[in-house]
């Protein structure tokens, strides 16, 4: 009778014994405290007859309260946000910075809707844009496959400002995303046994065109391209190319692209280097207006590609001039952004990084050369424990009449920002059962 017993225990499934005693629920408390810190001389768009903005200092804070729970095939996350600026009139802005809820398949089928954040690829259309205090999240569902070395996304969202239409038409602004209507695809694949992966994307962004309560309509623009990687051994190879097509939310018609590569040596885990090029079109006859005055041109079609929802700080120089802040008119004379640099680690926790970028126009300026300026950026950032991290930079860059007509910033060489970051990450609680 022993040795029946003892050969039936043998024969139970070994993963059913493991769901006898797995812990099937899991629910994790985590919160984030960060403090930045910044001076500015220069850099900012200004006004020729109001200079207020080119020198200033001041004090940010991020606290964030996330709540996580997972058991198999299903998850949820809420997080509580404040941000602002120390003194602030108004106390800061407290919001819902995500809270969704994901179902999924053992076959590897989901549903994932709520406020989310997204993040695909590089980053350089869709993500996070963690660097600004408040983040990018998007009210979405998303519908996928992951499984066998492939993800397939399907994004939908709609938003509105409240739940009532007025006057019997749909009109939407001043949101929390500038979109109305967005409808996503994207498509990953990473080829089995070699260090390369490849990604397809299409958007169908609607924008809110026309007047509230008149003409109120939505205007459709596109954006697809394709994103790869290759990892062989010490080097990585980034590549990306997109287009836009379509109309803007003044129904001007879209034809615009962007092209960019990467190539990054790490021979050690101590020191690495990295090099690369973007690639932004910009509008024909981009006008200038002399200071005090007036630009006005008529684009027949708009060429100045719009990197959308993407974390824009990673990318075109650490001083935030370009896809952060407009320019004049809205209309953009596209961008080349040459850059090389390296990291170090010459101690435990511990990071130094250094890199330069070239920044020029993509299309010609009547009277002026291409050439917007020269940017250098340090960084360093040193781990004080698991969940304290230390953080400051420093950028210098020499702005060149272009710059200054283009951005109203000074090219006298007083172009210098520099930042410190206290990022505090604590988990606070933990339990399964």
């Amino acid at each position: 009778m022993k040795r029946i017993l003892l050969t039936l225990l043998l024969a139970l499934p070994t993963n059913l014994i493991a769901q006898e005693t797995e812990k099937e629920n899991h629910v994790t408390a985590d919160i984030q405290l960060l403090t930045h810190g910044e001076i500015r001389n220069g850099g900012l768009p200004r006004d020729d007859d109001n200079k207020q903005g080119d020198k200033s200092s001041f004090l940010l804070s991020r606290s964030r309260l996330v709540l996580g729970y997972d058991r198999t095939q299903l998850q949820a996350k809420l997080n509580i946000q404040h941000s602002g600026v120390w003194g602030q009139s108004g106390k800061g802005s407290i919001n819902v910075y995500e809270a969704w809820a994901r179902v999924a398949t053992k076959s590897g089928l989901f549903m994932q809707v709520g406020r989310q954040v997204l993040s695909y690829d590089d980053e350089r259309i869709i993500g996070p844009n963690d660097w600004a205090m408040a983040g990018t999240s998007h009210d979405v569902l998303k519908l996928g496959y992951e499984g066998h070395g492939h993800k397939l996304h399907a994004l939908l969202g709609y938003n509105q400002n409240a739940e009532n239409i007025d006057a019997g038409t749909s009109y939407y602004e001043n949101g929390s995303v500038p979109y109305k209507t967005m409808l996503t695809a994207w498509y990953h694949y990473d080829v089995p046994n070699i260090p390369l992966g490849a990604s397809l994307l299409f958007m169908n962004i609607g924008m809110q065109g026309g007047q509230k309560g008149v003409d109120a309509h939505t205007e459709w623009q596109q954006l697809w391209g394709g994103y790869i990687k290759y990892s062989p051994k010490l080097w990585t190879i980034e590549g990306s190319y997109y287009r836009q097509t379509g109309h803007n939310e003044n129904g001007g018609k879209i034809k615009a692209w962007m092209g960019s590569a990467k190539v990054t040596m790490d021979p050690s885990s101590i020191f690495g280097l990295e090099a690369g090029y973007d690639y932004l079109s910009g509008d024909k006859y981009f006008a200038i207006p002399p200071k005090g005055g007036i630009g006005l041109i008529r684009h027949e079609v708009i060429r100045g590609f719009n990197p959308v929802y993407g974390s824009h700080h990673k990318f075109y120089g650490a001083m935030d001039f370009f896809y952060v802040t407009t320019y004049v008119n809205g209309f953009t004379p596209g961008l080349q952004n040459l850059y090389f640099g390296g990291h170090v680690q010459p101690l435990k926790g511990l990071k130094l990084s250094a890199s330069y970028h070239y920044l020029a126009t993509a299309v010609s300026l009547n009277d002026l050369n291409r050439t917007l300026g020269h940017e250098l950026e340090l960084e360093a950032s040193y781990r004080i424990m698991k969940d304290v991290n230390l953080s400051l930079g420093f950028s210098y860059m020499t702005g060149t009449e272009t710059m200054e007509r283009l951005k109203r910033a000074s090219n006298d060489g007083s172009l210098r920002w520099g930042w410190v970051s206290l990022n505090i990450t604590p988990r606070i609680f933990n339990t399964k059962w």
